[in-house]
């Protein structure tokens, strides 16, 4: 094991997406001494990658604010139906797709099938992504550039552009980008651009949209305890995971979701374009 301290027991799932379900500790998600206020009362939140981590842990706390909530993950079915009983039992309505929110069909399908049920959206997370650490570029193939570029921008341009003539003025979009767009990492080059390529579009995004009333902005975690680390890094990796944080530790997805829902309601009215750094610490300019 390498001289930091360790954090976490080490761990490695060969399953990709990893299962919250198998993680330990589990991610705490719930935020138990949260306050909420209503922020969110009468609104529809649509969220990827919501079956667990960040994702769950902002559908949770969207549902306490007052939001229904729909669900779009891949196929981690049991996490997500778990998600859905959590958004359940506090009183909200949820619906959940399983599907590669890439695919423009499946947008299409889902926002439809919400404009149905819900007749509004007014808050779209684009938050699934993957990653897979390489050592040396010569290792990363064709295909998984390809791949990484295709779950982590094409599938918000996709989902976005299908969500937005269900949003009217006073809508927001919020991506997910990383600490890693802003200092890089060795082993994530793939996803660090993709990361990268998120910041840019929500900036942009952002301009396009402030005449049509619509705000985007982005948060960007640092390392968060999420299903993605032990399904995609070694267990040495993992024991170590956040200890070169400025307070050295890994951060929880309950820690992040305050952000989201800032970003959501109308607390940020004059923000847009904008990026809240939620990382442990780390000072990031940018």
């Amino acid at each position: 094991m390498s001289d930091s301290k360790q954090t976490l027991p080490p761990q490695h799932q060969d399953r990709r997406p990893g299962l919250e379900t198998a993680m330990h500790p589990a991610p705490a998600y719930r935020a138990e001494d949260y306050k909420a206020a209503g922020k969110l009362k009468g609104k529809v939140a649509l969220i990827t990658g919501a079956d667990s981590g960040i994702g769950r842990a902002v559908a949770v706390t969207f549902a306490k604010e007052g939001a229904d909530i729909v669900l779009l993950y891949l196929n981690e079915h049991e996490d997500a139906e778990k998600t859905r009983k959590e958004i359940e039992g506090l009183g909200r309505r949820c619906l959940s797709f399983a599907g590669d929110v890439a695919g423009a069909e499946f947008c299409g399908k889902v926002i439809e099938e919400t404009r149905s049920t819900f007749g509004r959206l007014d808050v779209l997370v684009n938050n699934a992504g993957e990653q897979h650490p390489q050592k040396r570029l010569e290792d990363i193939t064709e295909e998984q550039w390809e791949r990484t570029f295709r779950t982590n921008i094409f599938a918000m341009f996709q989902l976005t552009k299908a969500a937005l003539p269900a949003m009217k003025q006073g809508g927001t979009i919020i991506n997910t980008t990383s600490i890693t767009a802003y200092k890089g990492n060795p082993i994530l080059l793939d996803y660090s651009s993709t990361k990268g390529a998120i910041t840019s579009f929500t900036r942009s995004l952002a301009l396009n949209l402030a005449p049509r009333g619509i705000r985007v902005n982005a948060v960007a975690p640092g390392p968060i305890w999420t299903p993605l680390i032990p399904s995609t890094f070694d267990e040495e990796q993992v024991a170590t995971f956040g200890a070169n944080t400025a307070m050295g530790r890994p951060g929880q997805p309950e820690e992040l979701a305050p952000a989201y829902v800032y970003l959501a309601c109308d607390d940020s009215s004059y923000v847009s374009g904008q990026v809240i750094h939620v990382n442990g610490g780390s000072v990031v300019n940018g």
